[in-house]
């Protein structure tokens, strides 16, 4: 008897296994897709777009833009989409956030200090700051009035979002454009390499990137869902790590790049507008699709947001050199952000 019940344990943890295992398969599956995915997307759009005589600063501050997110804003979608799935569509955003500012930021500024302009320091990162708080705000209804049954972002502060959105976009491109005209050479961040494909091929490559996306997307999200529910942790704990990390590699890895030739200001520029577009585009777009419960995020989750934008900013004006992120002010993002990590899995276990 002892023999038999053995072996019927040893069969149902390899099941247990071999599913666990499928469903990490399924999200680094979907994970490599949602990348590749954006990829062709931008590239096809670019070409397209580039066609039509569409300036490439115009395009790099659009579609190019909008192609490094595109993971961010698929996950968000999806998860959303789905209608159970809230942590997910909340945490991808404020975890990818939270690691493009501490993470991204500090890997940078290790590898080479990020001299930080005033437009920067008076502008960008206190938008940052004040999109952060637009977000806790509208995450933490019970906090700010205590008749409100729970946390909800509702359609109604979606749309209010993708408004902020719409005024953000449109104040980049007008600055862009009016310092392209008054001093070419001092705005060449927005340009962007285009490649020229023939018309039919952008078109296809824009469509299978579009496709490949998608589907990507729901085996992430999926995949996510699946390997929170099986081990038993909360989703939003994988939300706000795996899911944001995940999500995030591309904009690491060519922010690294980039500084390793010199170009800290495209790093910089990656991660503000990044964080914008996160908050006012993919949140919005993810809560006009459905309403997001926000109460699988916890009061600590909002904290470590706006902390990190609040922290980026201080470090931006202090130093040995003015407005510049030093090495050692970036060693200390970075172990704030291994701390918040130590501290999510501490508090799944």
């Amino acid at each position: 008897m002892e023999f038999q019940l053995f072996w019927l344990s040893l069969f149902i943890s390899t099941i247990i296994d071999m599913e666990l295992f499928l469903l990490i398969l399924k999200f680094a599956i979907g994970l490599l897709m949602v990348i590749k995915g954006a990829d062709w997307l931008t590239d096809g759009a670019s070409s397209i777009a580039h066609k039509f005589n569409i300036s490439s600063l115009v395009i790099g501050l659009t579609v190019v833009a909008f192609g490094t997110s595109a993971p961010e804003l698929v996950v968000s979608t999806v998860a959303a989409a789905n209608g159970t799935n809230s942590a997910i569509a909340i945490g991808n955003v404020l975890g990818s956030n939270i690691f493009n500012t501490l993470a991204i930021i500090g890997a940078v500024a290790l590898v080479y200090p990020i001299p930080v302009t005033r437009g920067n320091l008076l502008h960008d990162v206190p938008l940052c700051i004040l999109a952060s708080i637009v977000m806790v705000v509208m995450a933490m209804d019970i906090f700010v009035d205590s008749n409100y049954m729970g946390n909800f972002i509702s359609r109604s502060e979606g749309i209010t979002l993708l408004a902020f959105f719409g005024i953000f976009l449109t104040y980049t491109l007008s600055l862009a454009r009016k310092t392209e005209e008054t001093d070419p050479k001092e705005n060449q961040q927005g340009k962007v390499e285009i490649k020229d494909f023939p018309i039919w091929k952008s078109a296809l490559i824009f469509l299978v990137g579009l496709a490949v996306l998608i589907f990507g997307g729901e085996l992430f999200v999926n995949g996510a869902s699946g390997i929170a529910t099986s081990m038993g942790i909360k989703e939003s704990v994988v939300a706000v790590t795996i899911v944001a990390m995940g999500t995030s590699l591309p904009e690491l890895i060519t922010s690294v790049m980039a500084a390793r030739k010199g170009d800290t200001a495209m790093a910089l520029g990656n991660v503000i507008g990044s964080n914008l577009f996160n908050i006012f585009f993919v949140l919005g777009v993810a809560s006009v699709v459905h309403p997001l419960d926000a109460g699988t995020m916890s009061p600590y989750d909002m904290t470590a947001l706006l902390g990190s934008a609040i922290l980026f900013w201080v470090f931006c004006l202090i130093g040995k050199q003015k407005l510049t992120i030093s090495r050692g002010e970036g060693l200390v993002l970075v172990l704030c952000m291994l701390a918040y990590y130590v501290f999510q899995v501490l508090n799944a276990m």
